[in-house]
């Protein structure tokens, strides 16, 4: 009797511990779960030294990696860069099924958000160091650019010379030759653009464009061969201002090389805007080349005149032949905002440097190749513009008016 009742004793006392320890270890288990819970919910992203991050900007950060290479750093900065990469998955994870889709951003950024969007751009050059708002003293009005080769070097350093701290200078060099222009101090904050046998137009067409030319009130798209010592840039704009010319050009002297009557400078007036030519040469007084009209050696554009002519210009045709003749396309009225600027003038000094970078072929000399050119150019220039504006009014179920392309 006594052996059973310990027995007893001992069994249930036995069975007391085991159920004692299992509801210990229930809530043992009961406790880490819920721990766990808020310690998931609190550091979602915490697992001992590594800190993943499920985000379409930053991977993963290993924070052992960090101190390792970055020893010097506190373990509070860590934390601090810790905490804001942290915030920045949450905003990830927030906005991670909303997709940004702005039709109406320029063509190829519509997945931006328009804040960000900077749709046009300058030529200012810029500083390596300090802060961006403060790299600019002064933000050049007008845009001077000048093609040129190293041969007519005294000829562009005198025209520069003519220029205020508004006039931002861009050279386009035809010969490759850029280095040597450093000699001159105002060189080396010019702007050179190389590529060998290119005319103008060819680096108008490719780096003028209008977005990029924003910030200037006035664009020069100057020849080399053209002498200033009668020529004040400041006091050109004034009048190109007063007497609201949006293509404009200085008059040439009488001792010019000239081909049009429209371009030789009067003595009589600030401006004039429309001349007399060669019978037969004008079937309307208001049209090129008796009005709205001037040549292409040193036509002056309105940031908006420009915007439309940029568009004009083909790629291929670039000697712009012909293209004098359509300037008055991107003005209304064309024989109002179109003229030569009489009480500022250059002189045309008809240096062939262009014929000299063509090549001989089949007996001709290189300058024989680049004038057939040219006047090819301008046949196929004109046909263009035909045949666009008739492709136009067709569309549009008008018949289309006897083309004004040739005029």
């Amino acid at each position: 009797m006594g052996t059973l009742i310990r027995r007893t004793t001992i069994s249930s006392g036995g069975h007391l511990r085991r159920t004692n320890e299992t509801m210990r270890l229930t809530i043992t288990t009961f406790v880490g779960i819920v721990f766990g819970f808020f310690l998931g919910v609190s550091f979602p992203t915490l697992s001992l030294t590594k800190v993943n991050l499920s985000s379409n900007i930053f991977p993963s950060v290993d924070l052992t990696y960090i101190e390792d290479k970055y020893s010097g750093l506190s373990t509070q900065a860590l934390l601090n860069v810790w905490s804001a990469l942290k915030g920045r998955r949450v905003i990830s994870r927030t906005y991670n099924n909303t997709k940004i889709w702005v039709p109406t951003n320029p063509r190829g950024a519509e997945r931006l958000p328009p804040g960000i969007l900077v749709a046009d751009s300058d030529l200012y050059t810029r500083r390596l160091w300090g802060v961006p708002g403060e790299d600019l003293i002064v933000k050049p009005r007008y845009l001077v650019t000048f093609t040129v080769g190293y041969d007519q070097k005294d000829n562009i350093d005198a025209a520069v010379k003519k220029l205020t701290e508004n006039f931002q200078v861009l050279l386009f060099h035809y010969d490759g030759r850029t280095s040597e222009w450093d000699e001159f101090e105002w060189s080396k904050r010019a702007i050179h653009v190389s590529a060998r046998k290119q005319t103008k137009w060819w680096y108008a067409k490719r780096f003028l464009h209008p977005d990029i030319v924003a910030p200037y009130d006035y664009i020069f798209i100057w020849d080399e061969d053209l002498g200033v010592q009668n020529f004040n840039p400041e006091e050109y704009i004034k009048l190109v201002r007063k007497h609201g010319l949006d293509i404009s050009q200085p008059g040439l002297s009488p001792d010019s090389g000239m081909t049009w009557e429209m371009t030789r400078m009067r003595d009589d007036t600030e401006v004039h805007k429309d001349t007399e030519e060669r019978p037969g040469w004008c079937t309307d007084p208001h049209l090129p080349p008796c009005a709205a009209f001037v040549e292409i050696m040193a036509p002056v554009f309105s940031r908006d005149a420009w915007r439309c002519v940029w568009h004009m210009i083909q790629n291929d045709l670039v000697h712009g032949w012909g293209l004098d003749f359509a300037l008055r396309k991107c003005v209304e009225p064309a024989h109002e905002k179109i003229g030569v600027v009489d009480a500022q003038w250059i002189v045309h000094q008809t240096v062939p440097s262009l014929g000299n970078q063509g090549q001989a072929d089949q007996g001709k000399a290189p300058w024989e190749g680049v004038r057939e050119r040219c006047r090819n150019e301008w046949t196929m220039f004109q046909d263009r513009l035909t045949a666009a504006e008739k492709a136009y009014f067709q569309a549009m179920g008008i018949d289309p008016p006897n083309s004004t392309a040739r005029r």
